[in-house]
């Protein structure tokens, strides 16, 4: 039986809460591999809306186990505060497993992401200030505390100790900020301890246990590949791996396990924070997909920036990914368009460049190329089938496949659950 990874294959906010939801109900264990609470996820179910940041989607699907792999970050308050906010709309929260080597997101994580950001200025990376930067930082440095750490006081102390060693120098001589005593972060975290214990598990050992014995497995990432801090638009990306290959390290289940890699593609291109974005558009265009597409982030609260659909970006999601299938969201968002322009190319230099460049400075520079795509006026939310889509909506489509390199397996065609037309099965 599968192993699945279902990643975003643009900027984030593609509609992978929806996808993942989509599947849940077909899959035993869903796992959120990379990323925290800078993440966010909105799932649709019934009238209900669900605004997900750091659970799994399937947590809402109650034959699903949840996990938060050993790749995420984790803010204790802001965990219980999600949970919470489940359990008083009825949803069963007690399936889920965290592992104990995922690192904990501490005060002093927030309180340097912060600081550092606004002494950034003009050249600040958009970060959303609720500290995975620092979090991430600290577990590459080795002076990180983990989900396990809680269970052992002495160990608790000695790292809350070496980690505030050298941030409280930063604090006071730099920033003018007054120094964050050892005592204080370590009785704040202990108070998380009890009620998150029956959540810790060895999650890589149950992940490979359930595979052993056919389960199937979706690894869900947060963000979307152009975020991923070594394959993104660097330096203004997440602090973690987005991409495929983040699914194994951030899970501990090896490469030759996974047999599929869906992409979420938006039927546009939307980004929130700072960097290059070729199509991003300035005009009552933009305007209306940020309107009709309700454009802004579930975890920020920012208006996302908007553009028309890349086939650039798209097809370099599908190398680095490895991607199967993709699965295209808000394509109706569309309806209304005499004519929808996709970028095909850039041009850089007076030079047309078919695939992503590689130097930071040619992408900040790369300017569109578009091609003009026929629109439809129908309304296709009560699409079912790929046929009962207008004959330019099933043309669009035809066109982003081709041009991303991998099929589209799955249509959104609007925010519902039920929303979507399946060309192909995913499992």
């Amino acid at each position: 039986m599968p192993a699945l990874v279902l990643l975003g294959a643009q900027w984030g906010d593609e509609g992978k809460g929806k996808a993942t939801d989509l599947l849940g109900g077909s899959v035993d264990y869903v796992v959120r591999y990379q990323g925290g609470n800078n993440a966010g996820h909105t799932v649709v179910v019934g009238d209900q809306k669900y605004a997900l940041h750091l659970l799994p989607s399937g947590i809402l699907t109650p034959e699903c186990t949840p996990v938060i792999g050993n790749g995420v970050v984790v803010d204790p308050s802001v965990l219980f505060s999600e949970l919470n906010g489940l359990n008083e709309r009825g949803v069963d929260t007690s399936k889920l497993l965290i592992s104990g080597n995922a690192h904990i997101i501490t005060p002093y994580n927030v309180t340097v992401d912060k600081v550092t950001e606004r002494f950034l200025g003009k050249r600040k990376i958009g970060t959303t200030g609720r500290g995975i930067g620092p979090t991430y930082a600290d577990k590459i440095n080795r002076v990180g505390i983990r989900v396990q750490d809680l269970y052992d006081e002495s160990i608790l102390t000695q790292k809350v100790e070496a980690a505030l060693d050298g941030k409280n120098q930063l604090l006071t001589k730099v920033f003018n900020r007054r120094a964050i005593e050892v005592e204080q972060i370590v009785e704040e975290l202990l108070t998380y301890a009890d009620r998150l214990k029956p959540y810790v598990a060895d999650t890589v050992l149950v992940l490979n246990q359930a595979l052993d014995d056919d389960k199937v497995v979706l690894f869900e990432g947060g963000q979307g590949t152009l975020l991923d801090i070594d394959h993104g638009t660097y330096p203004f990306v997440t602090s973690s791996n987005p991409t495929a290959g983040g699914a194994c390290t951030g899970s501990g289940v090896g490469p030759t396990k996974i047999s599929r890699v869906i992409g979420i593609l938006k039927a546009y291109t939307t980004r929130v924070g700072a960097g290059p974005f070729p199509t991003e558009l300035f005009d009552a265009d933009g305007d209306a997909l940020r309107r009709i597409g309700g454009e802004r982030g579930v975890t920020t609260g920012r208006d996302r920036r908007c553009g028309w659909f890349d086939a650039v970006i798209a097809r370099y999601a599908t190398r680095v990914n490895g991607l199967t299938d993709f699965f295209l969201t808000k394509l109706d968002v569309l309806t209304g368009w005499e004519e929808i322009p996709v970028c095909v190319a850039y041009e850089i230099d007076g030079k047309r460049v078919e695939e992503l460049p590689y130097s930071q400075t040619d992408f900040h520079h790369a300017k569109p190329i578009y091609e003009n795509l026929p629109g439809w006026s129908e309304d296709i939310t009560k699409a079912k089938t790929f046929a009962d889509l207008p004959k330019n909506a099933q043309a669009y489509v035809k066109a982003l496949e081709e041009m991303s390199g991998a099929p589209i397996s799955a249509i959104g065609v609007g925010p519902g659950r039920t929303e979507t037309i399946e060309v192909n099965s995913f499992i």
